[in-house]
């Protein structure tokens, strides 16, 4: 018996020399220091926008029928009303689309006014799209005329590129209103060959008081022109084929968001007299908005060749305004 207690003693000798010498690890461990290493992707890693962020309207008018153009926006005004020759009639018929004479590929819009003399047998063209630019840069590409295509000359014509709100009540605050407008046979006593640029404030229509800021050029403007009109920080600027016209302060700035539009009408009591019957025409190659940017005319030129360039005929990312555009100024 004591020689198997001295064995049991023994052992238990061993074991306890066992565990001081291999000890168990701790219950636990301190973390690792972290590395941190910047993360750099890979070309196919980064993301590719997939959209446009600029607002963009953009049309290169190379349609084939007026539904596909009202399709992208645009209304063909018809009907009765202001500007122009009181009980004249603005016709949709009097849209068209054609080739560019001297540019193969080239679809330009036409518009085609005619009288002949009486209020009845004179047929007046507009054209709107929607009611939504405000801050920006607005052009266009167009092609003036001195004289009709076919008949007498003499009626007072005018030729326009214009941004307008609608006229709901008289000297209204929010009313605003751009024009470029040519008058190849004067008008409102002015001489003959003569361009207004015209920034409004407010107007009302009867009895007529403007409130309005005007400046014009003077000289034949037949043929193509690039109109620009750069519309921020509180100013307006006009240039006619790069060069500046005319610079409106913050009083006439626009104050509400306005439709883009084209018309072709006759002044009132300016037609020539009764007769045979007259055409005018007003051609339109392209028209352009940048919201919230300033882009002077070269831009404007660079970034329309680079629209036509990649075949863009139509693009808008305007965002849509819940605003309508009635077509009836």
């Amino acid at each position: 018996m004591k020689h198997d207690k001295t064995i049991l003693y023994a052992l238990c000798l061993l074991m306890l020399v066992g565990c001081v010498s291999n000890p168990l690890p701790p219950a636990t461990n301190p973390a690792p220091t972290p590395t941190t290493v910047p993360f750099t992707p890979t070309p196919e890693a980064i993301p590719v926008p997939t959209t446009d962020p600029s607002q963009i309207l953009f049309d290169d008018f190379s349609y084939s029928a007026s539904s596909e153009m009202i399709a992208n926006g645009w209304i063909i005004r018809s009907g009765q009303g202001w500007p122009g020759v009181t009980g004249a009639t603005f016709r949709a018929e009097n849209v068209s689309f054609v080739d560019h004479p001297d540019e193969a590929g080239n679809r330009l819009l036409r518009m085609t006014s005619s009288t002949d003399g009486a209020k009845e047998n004179t047929f007046q063209t507009q054209i709107c799209h929607q009611r939504k630019y405000l801050e920006g840069t607005y052009a266009a590409r167009v092609r003036f005329s001195d004289e009709p295509v076919s008949g007498s000359d003499g009626d007072q014509i005018v030729e326009t590129f214009y941004m307008i709100t609608p006229y709901e009540k008289p000297l209204d605050p929010n009313y605003s209103e751009m024009d470029f407008e040519y008058l190849p046979n004067g008008g409102w006593g002015g001489p003959p060959n003569i361009m207004h640029v015209t920034s409004w404030e407010k107007v009302q229509i009867e009895p007529w008081n403007a409130d309005n800021t005007s400046n014009a050029r003077e000289g034949s403007l037949a043929g193509w022109h690039t109109l620009v009109a750069q519309v921020t920080d509180g100013t307006v600027r006009y240039f006619v084929d790069g060069e500046q016209i005319a610079e409106h302060d913050q009083y006439y700035f626009p104050d509400a968001p306005m439709s883009m539009n084209f018309n072709l009408w006759f002044i009132e009591g300016g037609l020539s007299g009764a007769g045979d019957a007259r055409d005018y025409q007003e051609d339109i190659d392209w028209v352009f908005h940048e919201a919230g940017v300033s882009l002077t005319p070269e831009e404007v030129n660079a970034t329309v060749d680079a629209l036509r360039n990649a075949d863009v005929k139509f693009q808008d990312t305007v965002p849509p305004g819940a605003l309508k555009s009635p077509c009836d100024l």
